[in-house]
C-alpha cells in the first residue's frame, strides 16, 4: 500500500509537471523571443475597433502604422461589421483600447455600458458620403414623403442611414417615418441591397451610402432628396478611448493622436497615395474610391480644436461644435421614442469628451506638421443674392417643423413664445447649411383677402428680420412670401374648429435649393 501511494504521488507530480511544462515552456520560449529581438523595444499594442466606412480609413492605414512602429507601438485595428453594441461592450471590458463610431451611435448604445469610453478626437463629417435617394416617378422632394400612402423605405438599421433618416423625419415632421415599427420599414444588410430595392421598384426610396448613391443617382429615375453634402453637424465620427486606458496610458494616447493628425496631413498633402492605399486596401476600382472620398471631410487638428472642442486659435474663440452634435443628437434620439429622456449623463455633455489630448497637441506645438484647414474659419455658407426669377427656379426640398409662430394679435410683433419657437427652428437650422430658406406666412380664413395677404407679408418679413438680427443668418440665404389665406391647411380627422383655426395662422420654413 506505501509503494502503490508512493507511485500514484510519482505519478501526480509528474503528471503536473508535464501539464506545467506545456503551457510554461512556450512563454518561456515567447519571452526567451522577444529578449533576443528588436521586439524588445516594442512598448505595447494598441487595439482599435473599427468598421469599413472611408472615414475611419487613415486610422488603420499603412501611413499611420509605419509612423506607429517608427514609435515603438504595434496599432491593430479590429473589424466588427459596425456592430456598435457589441464594440462598446469590448470597449467597456478593455479588450478594445480605442473604439471609433459616430455621436448618434455613440448615444443610442453607450448608456447600456455607462458610456465605456470618452471623446478625444472627432476623425471625420459625412459630406455626401450618405444621401436619401427615391424614385422621381413616386416621390420628388421630402415634402412627398409626407402624403405618400403606403411609404416604404430602404435602409439598413443602426447604421448612419437609421440615424439620417430619425433626423430627417424629425426636423420635417414626418409622423409616419417616425412609427419605429410602420409598415414604411424596409430593412436591409447594407447599402448595395437597398439600392437593389430601389431599382427593383420594391421600395419607393432608399437611403445609401457611397459609392451606391453615385451608382443610384446615375440614373435617369432617381432623385436625391437630402444628401449629407447639404447638412452639417448630423453625422459626425469620433474617436473614443477606454476609460481606465486612458487613466493608465496617457502617453500612448498622446502618441497614437499626434501621429494620426500627422498621417492625415500626409494623405492631404499627396491624395494619390491616399487613393493607391485604398485601391489596395478596399479592392475596389480607382473610380470606385474617387466617389467614396467625395463623400467624406476629415477633421484635421485644426479643425478639432476650432470648431469641435471650443480651443481658441490665437486671437480667435472656438466653436464647441462637438457638445452642439451631442445634445442635438439627443434631442433627435428622444423625439424617435429611443429615449424618454436625453441619454447625456446628468444631461452634461462635457462628461463624455477629453479635450486635453487635443489641446495639449495645439500648445506643444501648434500645428507644425499636423497641417491646418481652409475649414477653421465660419462653417456658414455664402449666398449671393437672388431676383424674384431666381428664387422661382430653385426646387422645394421639405417644410421644417415649427410650431405656431405666435404674433401680438392682428400686428406682426413677434411673441415671447414666437421668438422661443424661433430659436429652436434656427438651430435646426445649423444642419442644413447648403440651403436657402423660404418664409411663407399665412392667415386664417376670416377677414379681407388682400389685408390677409399683406399681414401675413409682414409677419414673413418680421420673422426674417429675428433670424436675420439674432442668429446671424444671411440675409440674402432668406425670402419672406406673404400668402395669407390663400393655401389653408388640411383639417386633422376630427379636428374641431378652435384647434383647426389656431393651426392657420404660421409661418412655415421651406428649404429650397437649385435644382439638377
Amino acid at each position: 500500500m506505501g509503494k502503490l501511494g508512493a507511485f500514484l504521488a510519482f505519478l501526480i507530480v509528474g503528471t503536473l509537471g508535464l501539464i506545467g511544462a506545456y503551457f510554461l515552456l512556450p512563454r518561456l520560449a515567447a519571452k526567451r523571443q522577444l529578449e533576443t529581438s528588436d521586439a524588445k523595444d516594442t512598448k505595447g499594442t494598441i487595439r482599435v475597433g473599427v468598421d469599413n466606412w472611408v472615414g475611419y480609413f487613415p486610422l488603420c492605414s499603412p501611413e499611420l502604422r509605419r509612423r506607429m512602429r517608427g514609435a515603438k507601438y504595434l496599432l491593430q485595428c479590429v473589424e466588427d461589421t459596425a456592430d456598435y453594441p457589441a464594440r462598446m461592450k469590448k470597449l467597456g471590458r478593455g479588450e478594445l483600447d480605442f473604439a471609433v463610431a459616430t455621436v448618434d451611435s455613440f448615444l443610442l448604445n453607450g448608456p447600456a455600458e455607462r458610456f465605456p469610453g470618452a471623446i478625444i478626437a472627432v476623425l471625420d463629417e459625412s459630406k455626401g458620403g450618405d444621401a436619401i435617394v427615391a424614385d422621381r416617378r413616386r416621390v420628388k422632394s421630402i415634402e412627398e414623403l409626407k402624403n405618400r400612402p403606403r411609404l416604404k423605405i430602404a435602409f439598413t438599421p443602426a447604421s448612419p442611414s437609421e440615424h439620417l433618416l430619425k433626423s430627417v423625419a424629425v426636423h420635417f415632421d414626418i409622423p409616419a417615418m417616425r412609427e419605429r415599427r410602420g409598415a414604411w420599414r424596409v430593412e436591409t444588410d447594407g447599402s448595395p441591397a437597398a439600392l437593389k430595392l430601389l431599382e427593383t421598384g420594391e421600395v419607393d426610396a432608399a437611403v445609401l451610402w457611397e459609392p451606391d448613391v453615385s451608382r443610384a443617382t446615375a440614373r435617369p429615375n432617381v432623385v436625391k432628396l437630402l444628401g449629407t453634402e447639404s447638412t452639417r453637424r448630423l453625422i459626425v465620427d469620433i474617436l473614443l478611448v477606454n476609460r481606465d486606458f486612458l487613466a493608465r496610458e496617457p502617453q500612448a494616447i498622446k502618441v497614437l493622436l499626434a501621429n494620426y493628425f500627422r498621417a492625415l496631413k500626409a494623405y492631404q498633402q499627396s491624395p494619390e497615395t491616399l487613393k493607391d492605399d485604398l485601391v489596395s486596401a478596399t479592392k475596389l476600382s480607382t473610380k470606385q474610391v474617387e466617389s467614396m472620398l467625395q463623400g467624406v471631410r476629415w477633421a484635421t487638428l485644426a479643425d478639432n480644436a476650432s470648431l469641435w472642442f471650443g480651443i481658441g486659435l490665437g486671437s480667435e474663440t472656438g466653436d464647441e461644435g462637438l457638445v452642439d452634435t451631442i445634445e442635438s443628437s439627443a434631442q433627435i434620439l428622444v423625439a424617435s421614442g429611443d429615449f424618454s429622456s436625453s441619454p447625456v449623463p446628468e444631461g452634461d455633455p462635457y462628461r463624455l469628451l477629453n479635450s486635453s489630448f487635443v489641446s495639449e497637441l495645439v500648445k506643444a506645438g501648434g500645428f507644425e506638421g499636423f497641417g491646418t484647414a481652409a475649414s477653421v474659419k465660419s462653417a456658414r455658407s455664402d449666398f449671393p443674392p437672388l431676383d424674384e426669377r431666381g428664387w422661382s427656379l430653385l426646387r422645394e426640398i421639405g417644410t421644417m417643423k415649427v410650431l405656431p409662430i405666435t404674433f401680438q394679435s392682428g400686428t406682426a410683433e413677434l411673441s415671447l413664445e414666437g421668438k422661443r419657437e424661433l430659436d429652436k427652428a434656427a438651430s435646426n437650422l445649423e444642419h442644413y447649411p447648403g440651403f436657402r430658406v423660404l418664409l411663407r406666412g399665412h392667415t386664417g380664413l376670416n377677414g379681407d383677402p388682400a389685408q390677409n395677404r399683406r399681414l401675413s407679408q409682414e409677419r414673413a418679413e418680421a420673422v426674417q428680420r429675428y433670424l436675420t438680427v439674432t442668429h446671424g443668418i444671411d440675409g440674402d440665404r432668406l425670402r419672406a412670401e406673404g400668402i395669407g389665406s390663400a393655401k389653408p391647411l388640411a383639417r386633422l380627422p376630427n379636428e374641431g374648429d378652435r384647434p383647426y383655426n389656431y393651426r392657420l395662422p404660421r409661418v412655415e420654413l421651406c428649404l429650397v435649393m437649385e435644382s439638377l
